[in-house]
């Protein structure tokens, strides 16, 4: 299973499945070209993961969910746009809403 994470027409990434933990997939990512765009968001996201602040990790969020990504499982369906995303370096993390 794989998805591709975009912003509109740019590919941000593709995320492949790898396996799961309780509600988080575990996906091994690969950075498209529209990434260095992007990565920004995701080590705001990592680092207040690491710190613990729970104020900057909500802001993360709130500021990867305003980027407008979505997860396009290139088989033809809707793009998901409901779910959480975690990325460093190659590993990710999905939970869909």
């Amino acid at each position: 299973m794989r998805w591709e994470l975009r912003e509109g027409e740019r590919l941000v990434g593709t995320l492949t499945y790898e396996g799961s933990d309780m509600f988080w997939h575990a996906c091994r990512f690969e950075p498209g070209p529209a990434w260095p765009e992007f990565a920004p968001l995701f080590d705001a996201l990592n680092s207040a993961t690491d710190r613990g602040d729970d104020d900057a990790l909500h802001d993360a969020d709130q500021a990867i969910n305003a980027a407008g990504l979505v997860l396009d499982p290139g088989t033809g369906e809707p793009p998901v746009t409901d779910f959480l995303v975690s990325i460093e370096g190659e590993a990710a993390g999905v939970r869909f809403g």
